[in-house]
């Protein structure tokens, strides 16, 4: 297992509860970390708050995934303030929950804009260095909808998908270098905008909801590991094995 320690992660999404939790998991491992956010900056700013506080340089940038220049625009940033980054953790996402019928093409456009084409862009700017340099880790934040179509809407269910096709396409390319990539699919998690309105805990096997942290502890573990690669990990409650 891989010590993180002096790392320089980019984390989108950081403001998020998925995101804030993924942070702190970060900052106790001692990694230096861009902490990229929509719209709510005091919660990144609380992230490298507490990062600083811990000994551990960090810095919050704005940055809407919607928008094509943005990742690398994030990316070259935080090669010059912290180092050229060794992890990136696409977690940033966009969910509007719609009929099939209700979705437009605006928000169509979106939803792949922020959860595929954004991650994607991420990825393409960050493998050459990681690859050059012999390390690297690429964690895409998915959902259990990109398996079974879930129950935010069919552009949402794409997207996620999509992710999926990424890693498949992109992990054993770059494997040989050091390189991982991979995704947690997680579903039904407190404390997120991306919780269904209506969910109900009796539905999965747990009897409740996932909680951030618990997401946040998978992805830390797939970070470390250099062995594992290529793999899409979901975090359901045992509601949907495979």
């Amino acid at each position: 297992m891989e010590d993180l320690d002096g790392r320089v992660a980019l984390l989108t999404g950081a403001s998020g509860g998925i995101g804030q939790a993924i942070g702190r998991r970060l900052i106790a491992a001692g990694v230096r970390t861009v902490f990229a956010y929509g719209g709510r900056a005091a919660e990144a700013g609380q992230l490298v708050a507490e990062s600083v506080a811990a000994g551990v340089p960090a810095l919050a940038l704005p940055g809407d995934m919607a928008d094509p220049d943005a990742p690398r625009a994030l990316l070259d940033t935080a090669a010059g303030e912290l180092g050229p980054v060794d992890l990136l953790i696409a977690n940033a996402g966009y969910a509007e929950p719609l009929g099939y019928a209700e979705v437009g093409l605006e928000t169509w456009e979106r939803t792949m804009a922020v959860n595929l084409r954004a991650p994607f862009l991420l990825a393409q700017a960050a493998l050459p260095g990681m690859v050059e340099r012999g390390f690297g880790r690429v964690l895409f934040m998915s959902s259990v909808a990109g398996f079974t179509g879930g129950i935010v809407g069919p552009h949402y269910a794409a997207s996620k998908a999509g992710l999926h096709g990424l890693v498949h396409f992109l992990a054993p390319r770059v494997a040989a270098d050091g390189v991982t990539v991979n995704a947690v699919a997680p579903a039904l998690i407190e404390d997120t905008a991306m919780l269904p309105p209506g969910a109900r805990p009796g539905a999965l096997p747990v009897g409740r909801f996932g909680r951030p942290e618990e997401v946040a502890d998978l992805c830390m573990a797939v970070l470390r590991n250099g062995y594992l690669t290529n793999q899409v990990l979901s975090v359901d409650g045992g509601a949907h094995p495979r």
